[in-house]
């Protein structure tokens, strides 16, 4: 058996100077604005939460409709969680009679063409934002886009490193050291992945407007609602992010140079489906590229590496220039019974089963493993509660349960280290609940959304636009926040709008020349 995680762990036990705990995390939540009555909203971004485009706080995704709330790099998943909270209770005082969505699949849709794409101004790189937006909507369909979530980054104290790589003994450079073993965590987040569905996944139902008026190969919870009776997160099927679109682009994740090298090749290559649509038509441009990626955002994938980037800097020219500096988990629904969308407990959770992906030895993928990842992943989503639902691993069947319960006794050991530093109990709180909710299914957070829609007897859009009124009710009579705080986040509304300004003013070249020296520049 290996025991490759059992002696990396008790080598940093041994280490009385190898920080696990302290690390950094970030949070970006997404939630549809709708009408008081439940449909996406029409309204233009409002003016009180300032520039969509250079708000470093509060930004929109895909469409005009889906804002963005976004946490800094904090020592705690407290700071993270009041962050939110009070991005949360300065929104709601400039929505009027405006919700905010409970959930990630969406509420009642109009038809996919009156879905409006995220608007970002005159300038250069704000029409390059909306174009790309444009792209994903011909791609992809724009009712596809609409679909919210919540990542979640991360990256380990500065300090865990050099120690880390005394233990291993292993000759490299800084960067090099820390961007291999970064993407052995994210290898091994695409094996065990599925498990943050099963834990966390609360999307096993939704409103039939999402199919445009098709009928999709469901069954039916009701008039309104499709489900699956074991799904827990649909989101993350092939119904959602899961799709079939990107299956022909391969993207290795065994070295950071062929990661970069993948994802440029993919932004060069012509796709005849996207060429047939062309770039402009009418005089309008209809995508950035007819390529199989417009630019690197466009490849999903439920978890990347990542760089920040320096002003104007492509993902890919980051990620060559410095190597990997944190990771961005993608595959988390929004919680629907907590107002803010996430807790401190997943986040916990999270972060310690990061550390076990970190720690696991992580070999390489082969194009038989990565396919046996990615369908236990659909596995997971569409029928993760199933009673002895199997699994493939190393190409054998094992129980979904049994394989959980495996990795969660690890994680909690990555928690006892935690909490040991940060003289507290938890993280280990945080994997106990999450151990529960493998021995009983039916407490996760699926299980718990449709055991509510049986009892309840209504349809899924009813319940949660009864949940999106609760959460605004919720922010309206907690505590205002610190007055200090409020006047930061209303400062950078301020400040954002003027940003947008001087970038329009600065423009010099033609958006056709700006586009060709972007590209140039991967």
């Amino acid at each position: 058996m290996n025991q490759v995680f059992e002696q990396r762990l008790g080598a940093l036990q041994a280490h009385g100077d190898a920080p696990v705990a302290g690390g950094r995390r970030g949070v970006e939540k997404e939630a549809l604005r709708v009408t008081s009555d439940g449909y996406l909203a029409q309204t233009p971004h409002p003016g009180g939460l300032g520039s969509a485009l250079t708000n470093h706080l509060i930004t929109t995704d895909f469409s005009e409709a889906l804002l963005e709330f976004v946490t800094p790099a904090l020592g705690s998943t407290w700071e993270a969680l009041q962050v939110v909270c009070d991005i949360h209770q300065f929104t709601y005082r400039h929505l009027g009679d405006e919700l905010l969505w409970c959930a990630s699949m969406p509420c009642r849709l109009p038809a996919d063409a009156d879905i409006p794409l995220a608007c970002y101004g005159n300038s250069n790189v704000g029409r390059m934002k909306t174009i790309y937006r444009r792209g994903l909507g011909h791609r992809y369909g724009r009712n596809m886009q609409t679909i919210a979530g919540v990542h979640f980054n991360y990256s380990l104290p500065e300090s865990f490193w050099p120690v880390y790589q005394e233990i291993l003994g292993e000759e490299a450079s800084d960067s090099e050291f820390r961007s291999e073993h970064y993407l052995g965590l994210v290898r091994n987040f695409r094996r065990y992945g599925w498990i943050i569905l099963y834990l966390f996944g609360a999307s096993p139902a939704l409103c039939k407007s999402f199919g445009g008026g098709k009928e999709l190969s469901m069954p039916e919870l009701n008039k309104e609602t499709y489900y699956e009776p074991f799904g827990t997160s649909l989101r993350m099927s092939d119904l959602g992010y899961n799709n079939q679109t990107q299956a022909g682009i391969s993207i290795s994740l065994n070295r950071l140079d062929e990661y970069i090298r993948d994802l440029s090749e993919a932004i060069r290559t012509p796709e005849p489906a996207y060429e047939e649509i062309g770039v402009i038509s009418d005089g309008e441009y209809q995508q950035l590229s007819t390529n199989k990626l417009q630019i690197e955002n466009e490849y999903y994938s439920p978890i990347r590496p990542k760089r920040v980037a320096q002003s104007g800097e492509r993902p890919t020219a980051a990620l060559r220039r410095g190597g990997i500096e944190y990771v961005e988990i993608r595959s988390l629904d929004i919680s629907v019974s907590d107002p803010a969308g996430i807790n401190q407990n997943t986040m916990r959770f999270i972060e310690a089963f990061l550390i076990y992906c970190l720690l696991e030895e992580s070999p390489p993928f082969d194009p038989d493993s990565f396919e046996e990842a990615l369908q236990n992943q659909s596995l997971t989503a569409k029928r993760g509660r199933e009673p002895g639902l199997p699994l493939r691993r190393h190409g054998k069947p094992v129980g979904l349960q049994d394989w959980a319960g495996e990795i969660v006794d690890k994680v909690a050991s990555v928690a006892e280290l935690i909490d040991h530093q940060e003289d507290d109990c938890s993280y280990r709180d945080a994997v106990s609940l999450a151990a529960s909710q493998v021995r009983e299914p039916e407490s996760t957070p699926s299980a718990r959304l449709l055991r509510e829609l049986y009892d309840s007897d209504c349809s899924f859009f009813e319940f949660a636009l009864d949940v999106a009124r609760r959460d605004k009710a919720y922010f309206s009579s907690i505590a205002p926040m610190p007055p200090e705080r409020a006047q930061q986040i209303e400062r950078e509304a301020l400040e954002s709008v003027q940003r947008q300004r001087d970038i329009e003013a600065a423009d010099d070249i033609s958006f056709e020349e700006y586009l060709a020296r972007y590209f140039a520049s991967g």
